[in-house]
């Protein structure tokens, strides 16, 4: 196994690598070794902060790194929430993007060569070798600005959604294939490498012995998973139009202040609050605004993985999530009543309403 199998597990040599090293994975669950562990913090970060990359990256040697994508595979299937598989599989091409590009563009001395990709490697990985060819002499490390990629290519990978600047009515055309700049080539791999990743996810883990053991093995960390997306679904946001952190939840004020201060927030803590945030209508990129400078930017990055252009996304942790995971503080009459913090938002902005309009009306 290379530390480039482990750095582009998608990689069909890696995937070799897999499977010559006869390593079952069913034996490493039920030993829980180190590669579960990955695993699991794979998929979380995936769905939580739109990266793979590990938290702690020198806690893993190659082999743990490297096993761990095929675990996350089985986990994230056997989550079974609505764009886990989506999420997952475009925070492994995000990831796997900004080391291409720190590959491709890096000295000798940057990164070992044996976990290094060069752009050759990554096209002859999607069969673009010979689709792909270079616009005009390079000048530079970087290489050339500007390629040709056969129209064919081109389509498969590019995106509607991207704009009308990737639309071929704009771009100049010559023989067939069409002219991109280098980052724009970069792009394309990119989403070649979602789509690898997505192929054949969610699969079926279920239906065997082997299988149903597998599941049962995984079952802790994968309901901690759904818990921590909030019971596998979405919500509907709550629009409002002002934020009013006087009607908050005592748990979610009480992560706005300790964010406003500058204090460290757990995983769990950073996620409820963003998704809190993004529930009740606030764009991903005013909620820095909210939280304070000591976190404004990891909590805007965590909100914008959140957000759903669809008009939902996922909810921050039920009540019963927050209690296990200790966030659930400083309890009031309103708490007796409802089981999730929008709910209790969302009841709280109705009374203030409710109670303005009869003042109103009493006057």
């Amino acid at each position: 196994m290379r530390p480039l199998h482990a750095r582009y597990p998608f990689f069909a040599t890696a995937r070799d690598a897999v499977e010559s090293a006869d390593v079952a994975i069913a034996t490493l669950v039920a030993e829980d070794a180190p590669a579960v562990e990955r695993g699991v913090e794979r998929v979380e970060r995936a769905l939580m902060e739109g990266t793979v990359e590990a938290e702690s990256p020198y806690s893993w040697d190659t082999k743990s790194e490297l096993l761990s994508y095929p675990i996350a595979r089985i986990i994230v299937s056997l989550v079974e929430t609505p764009a886990a598989v989506d999420k997952y599989a475009r925070a492994e091409a995000d990831t796997a993007y900004e080391r291409m590009v720190a590959d491709f563009e890096s000295s000798d001395d940057d990164i070992n060569s044996d976990a290094r990709a060069s752009l050759d490697d990554v096209l002859r990985e999607f069969d673009l070798t010979g689709a792909v060819r270079p616009a005009e002499r390079g000048n530079s490390r970087r290489g050339p600005a500007h390629y040709w990629v056969d129209v064919g290519a081109y389509l498969t990978y590019c995106d509607p959604d991207w704009g009308d600047d990737w639309r071929l009515v704009n771009r100049a055309l010559a023989d067939g294939a069409v002219r991109v700049a280098r980052e724009e080539l970069y792009e394309l791999l990119r989403e070649a490498t979602r789509r690898r990743v997505a192929e054949g996810l969610p699969f079926t883990v279920r239906g065997s012995d082997a299988g149903d053991q597998l599941a049962s093995a995984l079952q802790p960390h994968v309901e901690r998973l759904r818990n921590l997306l909030s019971d596998r679904g979405a919500i509907n946001v709550v629009y409002t139009d002002t934020v009013e952190p006087d009607l908050f939840p005592p748990c979610i004020s009480a992560l706005l202040t300790q964010a406003q201060d500058g204090d460290d927030l757990s995983n769990e803590a950073a996620f409820t609050l963003a998704a809190f945030l993004v529930g009740i209508g606030l764009e991903p990129e005013a909620v820095g605004s909210v939280v304070g400078d000591a976190h404004a930017e990891a909590l805007e990055a965590r909100a914008t993985v959140l957000a759903d252009s669809s008009g939902s996304q996922y909810a921050p942790p039920t009540c019963e999530t927050m209690q296990a995971y200790d966030l659930c503080v400083n309890r009031d009459d309103r708490c007796d009543t409802i089981s999730h913090p929008m709910t209790y938002y969302e009841t709280a902005t109705q009374d203030a309403a409710a109670t303005d309009a009869a003042t109103s009306d009493a006057d």
